[in-house]
């Protein structure tokens, strides 16, 4: 995702970002990655026949291994399965704060499904393809819609207030900034790694200007545990960041 957390003033591709038309390999919905975790694929299959309410579906497992296999690509350092299980966990941790916590689950699985660091289009291509995947595996009509609205959404992480799906899944997305020291020097290193086209002074450059935003905003976790257990911590990460990247740039 090139979000508020992640954006580094890294150069973009001329592509329209209206443009859904996945590339060749986002278009097959099945496939196999054998090295997938387990116990993801076991979190994907509960997730799917709760979100079908009783209704029939085709098999759940080519959707999981597709996704994970997905979640695997070689460009990605952060933006990586150990992500996807660390936002399902956070929404786990928040779940009796959505109204509908499976979509929300669903949405987190597919929020950077499709994901190039060099690419402006991402959310919109990722939730191009939930629409189309959820579509044919039976989730119904009015869910499939909110989970690619929630996907979109992590384009801004700005939920409308009372938007409690939402909430909760930008509030899992953004937990990592609230990491300890280690966590969160872990979480800067691989999104440096994800951005090594981009030269060292444009990054600074970029990636400063975006930890002044997220400082600048009112809050940056929108639900009541986030806000309690995750703002004071955030800031300071995004704080010590900053104070990092500009004290380490040439005079």
């Amino acid at each position: 995702m090139t979000d508020h957390s992640h954006r580094t003033g890294a150069p973009r591709d001329t592509e329209a970002d209206t443009e859904v038309e996945p590339d060749a390999e986002v278009d097959t919905v099945a496939g196999s990655h054998a090295g997938a975790d387990a116990g993801l694929r076991g979190r994907w299959h509960d997730t799917l026949l709760a979100a079908r309410a009783g209704a029939e579906g085709p098999d759940p497992l080519p959707y999981a291994e597709n996704l994970l296999a997905r979640w695997a690509e070689p460009q990605r350092r952060y933006h990586s399965t150990a992500h996807l299980r660390a936002v399902l966990d956070h929404v786990d941790t928040l779940a009796a704060h959505a109204d509908d916590v499976q979509a929300v689950r669903l949405a987190a699985w597919f929020h950077d499904a499709v994901y190039r660091p060099d690419r402006s289009e991402n959310e919109e291509r990722s939730a191009a393809l939930a629409e189309r995947a959820l579509t044919e595996a039976g989730v119904p009509d009015a869910v499939v819609a909110e989970v690619a609205r929630l996907v979109r959404l992590t384009v801004t992480h700005a939920p409308a207030e009372g938007d409690r799906n939402g909430e909760v899944l930008c509030d899992a997305d953004l937990a990592v900034l609230a990491g300890g020291p280690q966590e969160y020097a872990a979480y800067a290193a691989r999104v440096r790694e994800e951005y090594g086209f981009v030269p060292d002074d444009a990054f600074r450059e970029g990636r400063a200007a975006v930890l002044r935003q997220l400082l600048d905003l009112p809050r940056l976790f929108r639900t009541p545990y986030g806000a309690a257990e995750w703002e004071e911590r955030a800031r300071h990460n995004l704080a010590t960041e900053l104070e990092l990247l500009t004290s380490s740039a040439p005079g």
